[in-house]
């Protein structure tokens, strides 16, 4: 049953139309490029890199070299020195040693590299020295988690096997956990991973650990589905545990709870259908009717009937009206006739009864660039979500939100000691007068995530009660904080 509108009636009103302001020429020129292996990948990751509270920036190439941008403030963005790098498809970052400092798992066509985060965004390969195993892969996802109080449990997902001479359909790649082991880590096949684009290890509906797949149907065609895989039984799902086959052009995978019942709902990026999965009290999902006003099958500008094409998805509250929104990066394969080639860009704002409206060509962001990944990201420390979007074959674009009259908000580190010092894997709610909850993630997204404190808007309140499920399971006693800071809760 689909149940949304109950939650926000309370919520502030929207007071103004999303707006954003071009802000690319702060931006050093870089564009993801290059031939068919880089169709897919085109992922940005967002953290900080040097300590001084202003989002960095590492974009993936492509063919081109791979860039790391660092925030100056005031959107001006510097070129940074990185080991040189080129086939890259994107990057996810996370602290692997546990040092305080952001390490980078870049994925390639060929061998992956893990870079090591130094003082200053300094980065150097540390494949080797942390003994990490490279495949020739074509990997286009990532996501981690941790299992203990050591390193991290990083998986990878790989799309076709080049060197299959039947390929490249039906020529689906094996996947591959990395655990730790010894002074290394050791691999591990994840096999009938059937091309995935995206990867999201968190908490599911039946509230586990679970490894969720989105896997493209254009390249194993038939027989295959969207996966989600049990992280303690290390095992795939089926329709015994209430899992439903699904075939999807699967893309991006972005994760959030949306009516405040601590489930996460699921968003999945495809070629037509945008597929929304509500999850349900028993542990299972259903698909959000379609009035909800997500599935953006075709382009809404341009009189364009040809289906859209999905890549990176993202929640997050672009107005703080205490509703979560929707960007989602649209841009054809690169020329297939049978999608629409001039494909915008959706910005999906939530409505008080839970469907979602479309403001991209109101708010400034729906360009019609074949856009992959994306991030929406506080970029000047202003408590509104920005937004940077990467190409393929066009140049990066940076937006500045300015959205008058926007809501309260509150920003939200997690600290621990040992060596999941971020507390991935924790839940995070926050109770004004309404609950929103976030998990804190590495992984989904297309080719590209953050490592950023979980942002929530707040409303017209000042003041709110936070709460966290540490990754260990036990809960932090509420907490009552006053609005429009970043704060870092420790363990």
């Amino acid at each position: 049953m689909f149940r949304l509108t109950f939650l926000f009636l309370l919520a502030s009103p929207l007071a103004a139309d999303p707006l954003f302001e071009d802000r690319s020429a702060g931006l050093p020129p870089h564009v993801y490029d290059g031939g068919w292996e880089h169709f897919v990948g085109g992922g940005v990751a967002v953290f900080d890199c040097n300590g001084d509270a202003l989002p960095d920036l590492f974009a993936a190439g492509g063919s081109n070299p791979a860039a790391l941008f660092v925030n100056k403030g005031d959107f001006k963005f510097d070129a940074a020195p990185l080991p040189d790098l080129t086939e890259t498809q994107g990057a996810y970052p996370l602290d692997i040693d546990a040092d305080g400092q952001m390490d980078l798992f870049v994925l390639r066509v060929g061998a992956n590299v893990v870079l090591r985060g130094g003082p200053d965004c300094t980065f150097t390969d540390a494949t080797a020295d942390w003994g990490i195993p490279t495949q020739d892969k074509w990997s286009n996802a990532f996501t981690a988690w941790w299992e203990d109080d050591g390193r991290p449990v990083m998986a990878i997902g790989n799309y076709v096997d080049r060197s299959d001479p039947k390929g490249p359909f039906f020529a689906c790649d094996s996947n591959a956990i990395l655990r730790p082991e010894g002074d290394g880590y050791s691999l591990t096949d994840l096999t009938a991973g059937f091309c995935p684009l995206s990867m999201l290890a968190a908490t599911d509906a039946r509230g586990r650990p679970t490894l969720r797949l989105s896997n493209d149907r254009q390249y194993y065609v038939r027989g295959g589905y969207e996966q989600m895989w049990d992280i303690p039984d290390r095992r795939f799902l089926t329709e015994a545990d209430g899992w439903k086959p699904m075939s999807i052009w699967g893309m991006g995978i972005a994760s959030r709870d949306l009516n405040g019942d601590g489930r996460d709902e699921v968003f999945l990026t495809s070629m037509g259908d945008q597929k929304m999965e509500i999850a349900q009290a028993d542990g299972s999902y259903v698909a959000a009717p379609y009035g909800i006003g997500t599935y953006a099958t075709i382009p809404y500008t341009g009189g364009e009937g040809r289906p859209s094409t999905g890549w990176h998805s993202q929640f997050g509250d672009v107005d703080n009206d205490g509703r979560a929104d929707l960007f989602i990066a649209k841009g054809n394969v690169d020329q297939m006739p049978t999608n629409a080639i001039h494909d915008p860009n959706n910005l999906l704002m939530q409505q008080p009864d839970g469907t979602f409206m479309e403001k991209g060509d109101v708010a400034g962001v729906g360009t019609t660039n074949r856009s992959r990944g994306a991030a929406l990201a506080d970029l000047d420390n202003d408590g509104r979500l920005d937004l940077v979007v990467m190409n393929r074959r066009a140049p990066m674009e940076l937006y500045r939100n300015v959205t008058e009259g926007t809501g309260h908000w509150l920003a939200i580190a997690l600290a621990q000691p040992g060596g999941n010092r971020n507390a991935v894997g924790a839940i995070v709610t926050v109770t004004t007068d309404h609950g929103q909850s976030q998990q804190n993630t590495i992984g989904g997204g297309h080719a590209g995530g953050q490592a950023l404190p979980l942002h929530f808007g707040l409303g017209d309140v000042t003041e709110a009660s936070i709460t966290v499920r540490w990754p260990d399971g036990t809960t932090s006693a509420p907490q009552t904080v006053q609005a429009d800071q970043t704060i870092t809760l420790t363990k």
